[in-house]
């Protein structure tokens, strides 16, 4: 069970994430439709979904990278893809916690390497559920993606080992420290 500073924590990284999807998903609308599907692809919401996973564990994580997208869908485009996508994408909390059972602190290698392999899959999960619901090719479907897929890796990768890595060490920095002392 979650305590409340937990639940404070991870409400401010569902809501810091929300909001740049918003902003970045209305200035990808403003660019020529053949760079819509790159620009949309960068973002903080794997990242911090990642990082919730990693710090607060994977109910936590899964819930965080859920919850950005369905928010911040309700203020742009919601449809049938929705709980999809937040379920992809909840799949970077997911993988946040695994990490942890292995790595307390993951190197800067360990976190691009996560990020390579889980935005992969996740963009294989993301054009093959689109092509299936549009009920298109899903080979064609995923070598169209080739462009959004790259710059998912791009993006995710970057953030991962520098943002994401960086509030990682300020949340576990700000966690209340037991002091082992008992009362006299």
């Amino acid at each position: 069970m979650p305590n409340s500073r937990e639940a404070c924590m991870v409400s401010a990284l569902v809501a810091v994430g929300a909001v740049t999807r918003i902003a970045l998903g209305q200035l990808a609308l403003g660019v020529p439709t053949p760079l819509y599907g790159v620009m949309i692809k960068v973002g903080l919401t794997e990242t911090l979904a990642f990082v919730s996973g990693f710090v607060f564990g994977p109910t936590a994580g899964f819930l965080c990278g859920a919850m950005i997208i369905v928010t911040s869908d309700l203020f742009m485009i919601p449809g049938p893809w929705t709980p999809f996508i937040a379920a992809i994408v909840g799949i970077f909390g997911l993988g946040g916690a695994a990490i942890r059972r292995f790595r307390q602190e993951p190197s800067l290698l360990t976190l691009g390497a996560f990020a390579v392999l889980f935005t992969v899959l996740s963009e294989l999960l993301q054009n093959a559920w689109f092509a299936l619901f549009f009920n298109l090719p899903v080979a064609a479907t995923l070598v169209m993606g080739i462009p959004s897929t790259l710059a998912a890796i791009a993006n995710n990768t970057i953030l991962l080992t520098s943002v994401g890595a960086k509030v990682i060490r300020l949340i576990e920095d700000t966690k209340p420290r037991s002091s082992g002392t008992t009362g006299a």
